[in-house]
């Protein structure tokens, strides 16, 4: 009997603990410092301009960049490869051409990561002025 009793404390004793590890469930999350960046006017001169998008790691699992991927060939992402630990900061950054895009633009930025169910979009934006 007391055998049978020992088990079955342990049996509930697992259960118990598996189930509150379900509900604490370990998972990155991003958090962009900044979503959206506005250069201004640019001279077409400056060839291209850049941004640093800092993304913080808010979850409780190492954060992964899977993929980043751009609206257009005008602008080129760069991003940390490694695994972003959690409350850590990684960077996504993005150069923009200005030779011979005179005019206002708004580019998306797409940011594919191992969380969940979540996709994130960054937008640059400003107006390249023509070179006098």
């Amino acid at each position: 009997m007391k055998k049978f009793s020992f088990i079955l404390t342990a049996i509930m004793l697992l259960m118990t603990m598996s189930l509150a590890a379900q509900k604490g469930k370990t998972e990155p999350k991003a958090s962009f410092v900044q979503e959206v960046h506005d250069f201004g006017k640019i001279a077409e001169s400056s060839e291209s301009v850049s941004f640093d998008f800092v993304v913080r790691n808010v979850g409780n699992a190492p954060l992964i960049i899977q993929k980043v991927l751009t609206s257009c060939g005008c602008t080129t992402p760069s991003y940390t490869n490694t695994p972003i630990l959690p409350n850590k900061d990684g960077v996504i950054t993005v150069t923009y051409s200005t030779i011979g895009r005179i005019g206002a633009f708004n580019k998306k930025i797409t940011v594919f990561t191992n969380t969940p169910d979540e996709v994130y979009t960054l937008t640059i934006k400003g107006e390249v002025l023509k070179n006098k």
